[in-house]
């Protein structure tokens, strides 16, 4: 007999959503953030130093881009913050990136936000938008690259 399921919270949902969100990315796999995406013309992405991109075909592109120059990437969360209002949730977070390159690495701290739309009961990313921070370490996040 199977445990009963047990009903999780809208921001627990937002929340695995988001997990599922950068395990997409430390992948490297562009398959995997596909299938974490809205392909609608409204969805829009804005890297680090990018400019705002709109479409899911450029923002499809601009992920493979990131995974074909990279080697590896590990990406540490602190302080995910989530809340949902009806069919709209975000989380805001910050990102401690360490990515491998053939030249080498370089890490980053990065504040970012997730905006994810439920349709029926699939939770795809709408938005995602990071800004660079500086050197100083928030509050609550390591200063160890793991």
């Amino acid at each position: 007999m199977s445990a009963p399921r047990t009903l999780e919270t809208d921001e627990e949902e937002i929340l695995a959503a988001n997990r599922a969100f950068y395990q997409a990315l430390q992948s490297l796999e562009i398959s995997q953030m596909e299938a974490l995406w809205w392909h609608e013309d409204w969805v829009s992405c804005l890297h680090p130093g990018w400019e705002l991109i709109f479409g899911w075909e450029d923002v499809r592109m601009s992920w493979a881009n990131i995974f074909r120059s990279t080697a590896q990437m590990r990406v540490t969360l602190a302080r995910s913050l989530a809340h949902v209002e009806g069919d709209v949730g975000w989380v805001s977070c910050v990102e401690s990136v360490t990515s491998a390159y053939e030249e080498g690495f370089e890490t980053a701290m990065v504040e970012a936000t997730t905006i994810f739309i439920r349709r029926n009961v699939e939770k795809r990313a709408a938005h995602h938008h990071t800004l660079p921070l500086p050197a100083s370490f928030p509050s609550g996040t390591s200063r160890s690259i793991q």
